[in-house]
């Protein structure tokens, strides 16, 4: 196992940490619904998206079935990974400052994220993927330690918390955002958008290639939603029980930590930042990664099409992967300065305007894997995964629908 944790851990960003602590903290468990809706739809896609990795009959990418419905679809996901890399990274990069001045209590949160950018590309330029999943794998213990041990400090309701899993409750708005952008943004957060694409080259950096290792990659992937699944349960606790009962609302970065502080004394903020650093520098290199072999694959496809032949080097060897990495991990950055918009603003904002994607990339997914010219017929999707499907693209309308209203009340 090892890309199970990394593609979560991409995931698990400022905007799980954000929503979960939003919803929690305006709402209680009321909501806790979403987030377990969220995160069935991100098993379902990602499984599915693996599935056409492993088993479709070409031997290809999901980028090259893409390019099978049309050539210009993934040049469309190109585009979408190019502005969503900034803006994803805009709050990453932000919050990665923030939170290590704030753990650290010293040097300017703009210095910090300067830093630790510079680390993250050196990283993504020379580091194998097998040495990235170590990393990941020390982020996770820091994650355990910070996330889960404040929500267990904080006295979860285990009562509370089932009714909040299956109530399907909508309380009235309160706060500073409204019930359905808060919704819609974890939908977004969690059930995913074009970052659930990363999974496949991470499976395939892994060296898994071919039917063989379908069975591996379900219990690679169970195992890390079961993780993800953990931490944001932690994360909401924390909201539920230490933000909701003072009636305060939650619109700025210090807000997720200054209550912790005032209920579980001075350490209990600074273990808190621990966490959200370690959850914002693991998305910053996970998205790097995800959207340089995004962008290097939409390149070679278009190359193959033009009757170029490819590089036999990896992708990471190649300068467009290097220029994505580098955009994604040093535009941002102008986000930085003062009188920006907050952390937690541009990650409400990002985040729900993302799931606008969510219906072509659930409508592209569902047709590479119904038809058999693509995929095969041993592993055509079966009536159920037709069904499932369908409710998702639904799904998708909707939470699209609504993400658009939202940011426009919003704004």
């Amino acid at each position: 196992m090892g890309p199970g944790i990394v593609i979560v851990l991409t995931w698990l960003g400022a905007g799980d940490l954000v929503d979960a602590a939003v919803a929690g903290g305006n709402y209680g468990y009321a909501l806790m619904w979403a987030l377990m809706l969220a995160l069935l739809v991100r098993f379902i896609f990602v499984s599915i998206l693996a599935k056409y990795q492993l088993c479709n009959q070409h031997g290809e990418s999901v980028m090259s079935g893409f390019q099978r419905i049309h050539p210009y679809l993934p040049i469309f996901f190109a585009i979408v990974a190019f502005l969503l890399g900034h803006f994803y990274g805009s709050y990453m990069v932000k919050g990665a400052g923030e939170a290590f001045s704030k753990m650290v209590g010293f040097g300017q949160p703009w210095a910090w994220s300067i830093f630790w950018v510079c680390l993250v590309v050196i990283l993504c330029f020379k580091g194998v993927f097998s040495r990235i999943e170590i990393v990941f794998f020390v982020f996770l213990g820091l994650l355990s330690v910070s996330l889960i041990g404040v929500a267990a400090w904080s006295g979860p309701s285990p009562v509370e918390a089932f009714k909040g899993v299956f109530l399907f409750s909508m309380p009235e708005d309160t706060g500073s955002f409204g019930v359905l952008l808060v919704v819609t943004s974890l939908i977004g957060a969690v059930g995913g958008s074009i970052t659930n694409l990363f999974y496949p080259y991470f499976i395939d950096k892994k060296n898994w290639r071919g039917p063989k290792y379908r069975k591996l990659q379900l219990y690679d992937l169970a195992f890390g939603v079961c993780v993800l699944i953990i931490l944001d349960l932690a994360i909401w606790t924390v909201g539920a029980e230490i933000l909701h009962p003072t009636g305060k609302s939650i619109s700025d970065f210090d807000d997720l930590a200054g209550l912790l502080n005032i209920a579980l004394g001075k350490f209990g903020g600074a273990i808190f930042y621990l966490g959200v650093f370690g959850a914002v520098i693991t998305s910053a290199i996970g998205n790097a990664l995800g959207f340089g072999y995004l962008v290097g694959d939409v390149a070679d496809q278009r190359n193959k099409a033009k009757g170029i032949s490819s590089s036999s080097a990896p992708i990471e060897k190649s300068r467009l992967y290097k220029i994505v990495v580098v955009w994604t991990l040093f535009s941002p950055l102008i986000w930085t300065i003062p009188g920006a918009p907050g952390f937690v603003e541009l990650t409400i904002i990002v985040n729900a305007a993302s799931v606008v994607v969510l219906p072509v990339l659930s409508a592209s997914i569902w047709y590479i894997t119904s038809r058999k010219n693509f995929i095969g017929t041993a592993y055509r999707n079966k009536w159920w995964e037709h069904a499932v499907m369908g409710f998702l693209f639904a799904l998708a309308i909707w939470a699209s629908w609504n993400s658009v209203y939202a940011i426009a009340e919003y704004l």
